[in-house]
């Protein structure tokens, strides 16, 4: 599955979704389903590509000011959520984090105090959960994953998250990331 295919999965599952009424992760994870169980671990690995490409310190600066805060764990369902929101937002927030602070679900979640925004755990479980569906077998997915993937040959080089600067520092999250900033902080003083 290249990378076209896999926005298309996630397009066709938030178009899904909205008809129905059911939450995205759950949609994804019948669309897969439907698939071989090759293509579901190579939505897997496409997932985790674009999920790895946000793991960058100025993205986890816009989880902080949007959650209110933003722990490890945290920022890995940031990333998901940011990936469910489509291609188009995914790149934008790839390309300028700030951009966040133009969202509706975000603008609504901070003037609200609600640290849920974009924070969504369940798809990072989306091929897990369709392989269980394809299998019957709540395991499949780790030991399909752990052949098509071997370790040996997964070695996680570590990643280059850009210049780390401190979160709680309101005028460095006001001159990095202005929008968000304000929108959270308030106006600079």
């Amino acid at each position: 599955m290249d990378i076209d295919r896999f926005w298309q999965f996630i397009e066709s599952a938030r178009s899904s979704a909205a008809v129905v009424g059911k939450p995205l992760d759950e949609v994804l994870v019948g669309l897969l389903a439907e698939r071989s169980p090759q293509e579901v671990l190579e939505y897997a690995e496409r997932f985790d590509e674009v999920h790895d490409g946000l793991y960058r310190w100025d993205v986890w600066a816009a989880a902080y000011l949007i959650g209110g805060g933003c722990s490890d764990d945290s920022f890995i369902d940031f990333r998901a959520g940011v990936i469910a929101l489509g291609r188009e937002w995914y790149e934008r927030v790839a390309a300028e984090p700030d951009s966040l602070a133009g969202h509706p679900a975000v603008v609504e979640a901070i003037q609200e105090h609600r640290d849920e925004a974009l924070f969504y755990e369940d798809m990072n479980y989306v091929a897990g959960g369709a392989f269980e569906l394809l299998t019957g077998d709540s395991d499949a997915f780790y030991e399909a994953w752990a052949e098509y993937k071997p370790t040996d040959e997964h070695v996680d080089a570590e990643a280059d998250m850009g210049e780390d600067f401190d979160f709680d520092d309101a005028e460095e999250m006001h001159r990095r990331l202005p929008h968000l900033a304000r929108l959270s902080l308030g106006p600079n003083a």
